[in-house]
């Protein structure tokens, strides 16, 4: 199994926002390449359990388990599943929980994995084993069903045109390979930004789709304030628009800042006495100049942070919220 080559993104921010404590048990959501994990191993003589629906990342980490004997221990399964995962390994409450959003470069690099429009590889994008692929959405949902979810999860202008291409492209054939896809984009998506290419959008959709990340976001959320202990770290990377707005949503909800719906007063506050999350900004911390200089990606990237409080943990409705859309196939 070969090295990772993903570069973790806020990696200074995430370990002090995560500020582990010796004896401390910490989460690491997405694993991927091991690079907060290993940070905040070396930053206390704390546990972390690190969770990865992909088996290629767990596999890799086995090189971090043996680098902190006793200190590490490795599960494959969503975030969104965390309390189960947990409650497996006997544990009920945890002291910090991170959260990378963004694709590990580890699985953009691999044109087997189908994420890229950079190097031709299957059509699949699927992040764990199961389920449906991009080439299986591609070529049997409908026209209609399609531009739906390029234009909800892509935020397409032309997801009709770009639709209405795959439709008439898979007459003649499935579409199978990640370079089809693309220049079938080319032709028919929107003209984004110098240095964008047209199918950025549509294989964020795509992918978006395949493994359910917003439904997965938000039951992550969920599972953390169930688990955090009062005082307990939340620290969640995104890297766009619809992640952002939900875990914005989401801690505006639980810290009881939520927007009046007066024309009067549009930007009123509600509080609420059984806040059960706290920021210390409501603002995102962003990338350092330096830092998207070495690292591109991490130029969209965006952290919240939050310590937990001894509020109720409450079910969060991110469709009623208006942060999961809802799209018909």
């Amino acid at each position: 199994m070969s090295e990772t080559v993903h570069l973790s993104v806020l990696l200074p921010e995430i370990v002090a926002a995560i500020s582990a404590r010796d004896g401390e048990v910490i989460v690491d959501g997405t694993f991927g390449g091991g690079g907060y994990t290993r940070a905040i191993l070396r930053s206390a003589r704390c546990c972390v359990f690190g969770l990865d629906r992909d088996p290629m990342a767990i596999e890799r980490g086995k090189e971090v388990v043996r680098e902190f004997p006793g200190r590490l221990t490795l599960l494959n399964g969503t975030f969104g599943s965390m309390q189960d995962l947990l409650a497996s390994q006997g544990v009920e409450t945890v002291d910090g929980i991170v959260l990378d959003l963004g694709v590990s470069s580890d699985q953009l690099d691999q044109a087997e994995r189908g994420f890229s429009f950079q190097n031709d590889g299957p059509l699949d994008m699927r992040m764990g084993s199961t389920g449906i692929s991009a080439a299986g959405i591609v070529n049997t949902y409908s026209e209609q069903a399609l531009a739906g979810i390029i234009y909800v999860f892509g935020e397409e202008e032309k997801a009709n045109s770009v639709a209405r291409a795959i439709v008439a492209a898979r007459v003649k054939g499935p579409i199978t390979r990640t370079g089809e896809l693309a220049s079938l984009c080319a032709r028919s998506a929107a003209r984004p930004k110098p240095g964008i290419h047209p199918a950025t959008r549509t294989f964020q959709a795509l992918r978006i789709y395949v493994n359910d990340e917003l439904g997965e976001l938000a039951r992550g959320l969920s599972a953390a304030e169930n688990l955090l202990k009062p005082g307990g770290r939340l620290a969640v990377v995104s890297f766009h628009s619809l992640e952002d707005r939900m875990v914005k949503r989401f801690l505006a909800e639980r810290t009881g800042h939520v927007s009046q719906g007066s024309r009067h007063l549009p930007q009123a506050q509600l509080k609420s006495n059984s806040a059960s999350f706290a920021v210390t900004s409501r603002r995102a911390i962003s990338a350092s100049r330096p830092e998207i200089l070495r690292n591109p990606r991490s130029r969209s990237a965006k952290l919240r942070v939050a310590v937990r409080t001894s509020g109720p943990s409450i079910p969060f409705d991110a469709i009623k919220a208006g942060v999961l859309p809802e799209v018909r196939v």
